[in-house]
């Protein structure tokens, strides 16, 4: 049999008694680490002496679906909503679990495979899901582990609609939870309780920019046997690496900077394969599923993640440095700036201090409504994670929901801004934002 990959992986057909000697078809056997190595091999000229991928730039791009009898050189979109059998028995072992294929777009499509595959590499988990949204994916990643009367554990400093899972949903279905300050980690092991079944938590914090030490978590949560959920997004899989600092599970908003570009909507669950079994059972059931083509596009979009995150840290810093010189600005948070309370273990634990900064204007919220109103070339959106450098006011939209004590309680104060930094020119930044505060 020739050495090249079958499109089984592509189509969910199966050559029969070939089946397993199919190189293709081998590969799900593999680990995907493993999986990824072959598959380069495999794809490599014969003239060529193939070089298994170790870097990150490298795994982002050269990751792909099997190609097929086209041989294209970009991975193409499979914009079908189902899958065909060859024959009643290829359709009862599908389902049966019992060969690999695809059935149904709601919970498997090659698109939506090479994303996950990619994030997978990148982030050192054995398995992951994708999800339509990020926040279908912060939903998933604790649902499928909790049932009525367990316990969460959560960092204090969320996004707003996270919060809003924790205290308003798995409360109707006798979930509770309990809060603990970023800053005093003591806290995590003082609020296990005997039915806690996770602890979760976001860092950096959004929009407060708090780091927690995750390989002490990690150790914490395995001493307790209990789950790690990391929402990394804001740092993503270039910056910082939960999984490979012990956490069980990885979360992401890929609608921000995964794609980098504020066109689709996706987000992630990555971890060990027993669990994420557990967060696909959930997500075929209830359809949170990614399109096809926002996978594609978010497939594409981590193949020049490394170079953007360079740009967007470097631009971050820049602009950190600027603003502590600013007379109207009374705090800047920003893990690379020595004046950061964690700074030291943001160094540790990330590769760069990311593309985020919040900043407190003196004045308070007339204080903020004035600089927003007078930016002319920053954007005004919730967003973040964009080329463009977006201003965000999280007292009067993100966490506009959080009561004042709990906005306080995570230092969003009246006059606080979170800047996601953008790749435009930092001059260019620095000047809206000088103009904005006059």
């Amino acid at each position: 049999m020739s050495r090249k990959l079958c499109r089984n992986r592509i189509f969910g057909k199966s050559d029969r008694a070939d089946f397993m000697d199919c190189v293709g078809c081998r590969l799900v056997k593999l680990s995907r680490s493993d999986k990824i190595r072959e598959i380069f091999v495999l794809l490599q000229p014969k003239t060529t002496m193939p070089i298994p991928p170790e870097h990150f730039e490298t795994i982002a791009i050269r990751t792909q679906a099997a190609q097929s009898q086209h041989r294209e050189h970009s991975v193409p979109l499979y914009l079908t909503s189902s899958f065909t059998f060859e024959d009643a028995e290829q359709a009862r072992a599908l389902f049966a679990d019992e060969q690999p294929g695809n059935i149904y777009s709601r919970f498997s499509n090659p698109n939506n495979e090479e994303f996950i595959e990619k994030l997978c590499l990148l982030e050192g988990t054995e398995d992951g899901v994708a999800t339509a949204t990020g926040m279908a994916a912060m939903y998933l990643s604790i649902a499928a582990f909790v049932r009525t009367g367990d316990h969460v554990v959560a960092s204090r400093s969320l996004f707003g609609s996270t919060h809003q899972i924790l205290t308003q949903l798995l409360p109707r279905w006798g979930i509770t939870h309990t809060y603990v300050d970023a800053d005093q980690p003591e806290q995590f092991e003082q609020a296990i309780q005997p039915n806690t079944k996770m602890i979760f938590i976001e860092t950096p914090s959004n929009p407060a920019i708090d780091i927690i030490d995750i390989a002490w978590l990690a150790k914490l949560a395995e001493d307790h046997n209990i789950l790690l959920n990391v929402d990394n997004c804001f740092a993503t899989p270039y910056l910082q690496n939960p999984a490979r600092l012990g956490a069980h599970l990885v979360t992401h908003s890929a609608t921000k900077f995964i794609d980098g570009q504020g066109r689709v909507l996706g987000g992630a669950v990555l971890g060990r394969k027993d669990l994420i079994k557990e967060v696909r059972f959930m997500a075929r059931h209830t359809g949170p599923s990614l399109s096809p083509f926002n996978a594609w596009i978010l497939s594409k979009s981590l193949e020049t993640i490394a170079v953007r995150m360079e740009k967007h840290c470097q631009n971050a810093w820049e602009l950190a440095q600027f603003l502590e010189k600013q007379p109207l600005v009374s705090l800047v948070k920003y893990p690379s700036l020595l004046s950061h309370p964690q700074h030291a273990l943001a160094k540790r634990q990330m590769k760069r201090g990311g593309a985020l900064v919040s900043f407190e204007l003196k004045g308070g919220v007339e204080a903020a409504r004035r600089f927003l109103n007078q930016m002319q070339l920053i954007s005004f959106s919730s967003n973040l994670g964009d080329t463009r450098t977006i201003a965000t006011h999280p007292t009067t939209t993100t966490h506009s929901k959080l009561t004042e004590e709990e906005r306080l309680q995570v230092g969003i104060t009246p006059g606080l801004i979170r800047i996601s930094v953008g790749l435009e020119h930092i001059e260019d930044i620095k000047k809206d934002i000088a103009q904005a505060m006059l």
